[in-house]
């Protein structure tokens, strides 16, 4: 993490030094576990709530400002809008950047989508193919200017700069790209009238345009990522925008660190009136980054944090003491709000690998597999749900599940019917992480059962996504029969969730995440018929024909779907689960 310190642009105060100095000392109690009652004299009770009091009403509810928030998570690979791609790094721009469309802090309904810079939802007069959004008035930048429908067309223009701005989410280039004529980004357009992205018109101030490629109804939920937020043109610094990112929300980046680490102060030029969304509650925000579960866990318990928005939940030790604790003041599992994150892990069977062209073998291995043992070999039930869906438990319509158990006789018989009543011998591609080892070593001895010999082969975490099962043709060259993998959406939406996994157009040679390399022309109809389906009900109805016919072709194995405990901090107040981002949301919080 590069070491900067900015101010709102223009108005450092005079002060600068010494409260940069204040904010260290805070920021190293939160370190090193001191001081329950942090920036308030005497410190204050602690707050509990109940279980799961954040999921579907307000965890100690407050509309109090003033104070510190105290913040912990892991790494933040980048304060850019447009290069994040960590959905606790979203929670946190959550307080600095604002989008046409945002989430909702309505608990239990935080997965639907409310207007946040845009004055509605946005309207498409063709079943989802053009977008047209229209500005709230009187919404601007920390450094006073307003912002235009230009500023959103930039901030998403930058995401096409892929030699400059890495790292980020890429649908709005997959959805208003031109293949015949690709948009190089803002940094390389060389047109003298500097139009931009042709697929987005600003007619005037106020209005924003968007022509999709394909009709999408699921647009919007793209525009809701920090991604599609605007950026002055004037003060963008390409690559180091990072470093110093205009605020569009309540709070603007004073200062960061590797050893103070975050510090948001408020924004002076956020309007209330125009947001809907963010109660802005806190004086300022700390965020101590870099810090491992345990640690996490550690200040949370300490109170010298108030939330973790890494996503994750605590660890096995917390939740042990989470279960035994009955001598404090609050037992521990009043503060903890238990979630399913979305997550799933799931068994692929790539199609262009031998034996597993053969649907009968495929069928075989998903009749063997027993699902509840791999449940308790990844942490039980309080960890993991088990699912044979392709569809995770946090979007709305899931088809009911049927939970089936193993069937070594039905699977055998399979094994005749693919010409294999012996079994066969196969490799198993997997992150080289502890727990997912683990996991295939199960599956192995499983599939062992009924004669299908699996070498599990663990590869190196950082390239197995983007290289090894990433990559189509590396995954024949190696007889990679089977990948397990984990699998998330972006948006909470099915489309989102389904696509990546099942349409045979997304195959490609890097970063491939049709890990079961399906291209079957019958599936991509029916993702083109949920596509263009703007009911809501019906589309829902479309997304569930195109899950049970991706599952009919027996490529995937649904497996299991994580859990998580959130564990909130002892002053938390107004705490809301944000179901999308696995974490409480920073939009409400409070501690006072």
């Amino acid at each position: 993490m590069d070491s900067t310190s900015t101010g709102p642009r223009g108005r450092r105060p005079a002060g600068a030094r010494g409260l940069l100095a204040a904010v260290a000392a805070v920021l190293l109690l939160l370190a090193t576990g001191c001081g329950a009652g942090g920036d308030d004299p005497g410190g204050v009770p602690v707050q509990g709530g109940g279980p799961d009091a954040g999921l579907t009403g307000v965890r100690a509810p407050s509309d109090t400002t003033g104070g510190t928030l105290r913040v912990v998570t892991g790494e933040v690979d980048s304060l850019d809008p447009q290069r994040s791609y960590l959905p606790g790094v979203w929670n946190l721009m959550r307080l600095y950047v604002r989008t046409l469309v945002t989430y909702s802090t309505e608990p239990g309904d935080t997965d639907e989508l409310v207007p946040d810079l845009a004055t509605d939802l946005g309207t498409s007069p063709d079943g989802g193919r053009t977008w047209t959004f229209t500005l709230r008035e009187g919404t601007r930048f920390e450094n006073g200017r307003p912002i235009t429908s230009r500023d959103v067309k930039y901030g998403i223009e930058r995401s096409f700069a892929s030699d400059v701005v890495v790292g980020g989410p890429t649908h709005v280039v997959q959805l208003l790209d031109d293949p015949a004529n690709p948009y190089p980004g803002p940094y390389q357009d060389e047109a003298p009238d500097r139009l931009g992205l042709a697929a987005i018109a600003t007619p005037d101030d106020r209005t924003v345009v968007f022509t999709l490629r394909v009709a999408d109804p699921d647009f919007p939920h793209v525009l809701a990522l920090p991604s599609s937020s605007p950026v002055p043109v004037e003060a963008d610094t390409a690559g180091e925008y990072s470093g110093d990112p205009v605020s569009s929300g309540p709070y603007a980046l004073s200062s960061r660190d590797d050893v103070t680490g975050i510090v948001l102060d408020r924004n002076p030029e956020w309007d209330p009136t125009t947001d809907d969304v963010r109660t802005a509650l806190p004086d300022r925000v700390l965020v101590r980054t870099g810090l491992s579960g345990v640690e996490r866990d550690q200040a949370l318990l300490a109170g010298s944090a108030d939330v973790d928005i890494s996503g994750t939940g605590v660890q096995s030790p917390t939740t042990a003491r989470i279960e035994g604790g009955t001598d404090a003041e609050v037992p521990l599992a009043d503060r903890v709000d238990e979630v399913t994150s979305g997550v799933v892990r799931l068994l692929a069977l790539p199609t262009n690998v031998a034996p597993m062209h053969e649907p009968a073998c495929r069928a075989a291995v998903a009749l063997a597999v027993d699902r509840r043992a791999v449940q308790e070999v990844l942490g039980g039930a309080g960890d993991v749900a088990r699912t044979s869906q392709l569809w995770p438990r946090t979007v709305d319509g899931r088809p009911e599940d049927a939970d089936p158990g193993p069937d070594p006789a039905a699977a055998r018989e399979q094994l005749a019917a693919c010409g294999l009543p012996d079994g066969f011998t196969t490799v198993l591609a997997v992150p080289d992480a502890a727990t997912s080892v683990e996991a295939a070593e199960e599956i192995a001895a499983q599939l062992a059962e009924v004669g299908i010999v699996v070498e599990v082969r663990p590869l190196a975490a950082p390239g197995f996504y983007a290289t090894d099962v990433g990559n189509p043709d590396n995954v024949v060259a190696n007889g990679f029969g089977m990948v397990l993998a984990t699998w998330t959406a972006d948006v909470p939406t099915p489309g989102s969730f389904l696509v990546p996994l099942v349409d045979g157009r997304e195959v490609r040679a890097v970063g491939n995440t049709n890990f079961a390399r399906l291209t079957a022309p019958d599936l991509d109809a029916l993702v083109d018929a949920a596509r263009a389906t703007s009911d809501p009900q019906a589309a829902v109805a479309a997304w569930r024909d195109v899950a049970a016919a991706a599952q009919a072709t027996g490529a995937y194995v649904p497996l299991v779907e994580n859990r998580v405990q959130l564990l909130a901090g002892q002053r938390l107040r107004n705490g809301v689960v944000m179901t999308p981002y696995t974490g409480h949301d920073l939009a409400t919080a409070g501690v006072r």
